[in-house]
């Protein structure tokens, strides 16, 4: 089944917006830490990562994926400045050097992952190894089975050992 351009389109903007949501929850939540672990951090890879393969996954479409990828580093971008009240949002630091890079890397490994299609299953032998066997003849005859038609009556003769009274 075709996918129309006009559906396929309103995906994409749906995966933009997805994504920017996204961006924007990952970018705010980054700098989070539980004494020295970075939770933020590590919530927010976890939740980009699994909206990007959910979507790739589920519209087997790298436009899809590629368009939420471009809405996560397009808000992490746009809010990552110097804010109109002097307040940043993405330090100069560690972490936050760390979650630019991984949501980039994130969007890059998402959208250039192979696809995979699945194989369908043979139903005959490969010809190397047809043409190496032999394959038995087919079975023409039972031993001991009636030759007649299914049909075929014999006439009463009387104690059928064709001797005859």
């Amino acid at each position: 089944m075709r996918i129309g351009w006009i559906s396929r389109v309103l995906s994409w903007v749906a995966a933009a917006l997805v994504g920017g949501v996204f961006g924007v929850a990952g970018t705010i939540a980054h700098s989070v830490t539980w004494g020295p672990v970075p939770v933020g951090l590590i919530v927010g890879t976890i939740a980009c990562g699994a909206i990007l393969i959910a979507i790739r996954a589920l519209t087997h479409d790298r436009g899809a994926a590629l368009a939420s990828g471009v809405g996560m580093l397009g808000m992490l971008v746009l809010i990552s400045g110097v804010g109109p009240g002097g307040s940043i949002v993405v330090q100069e630091s560690l972490s936050g050097r760390v979650w630019i890079y991984v949501v980039a890397g994130l969007v890059l490994l998402v959208v250039a992952w192979p696809r995979i299609a699945r194989v369908p299953p043979r139903t005959e032998a490969p010809k190397a190894a047809a043409s190496t066997s032999v394959a038995p003849p087919p079975i023409t005859d039972v031993p001991g089975a009636d030759r007649r038609p299914a049909g075929d009556v014999e006439p009463e003769r009387g104690d059928r050992t064709g001797l005859g009274t």
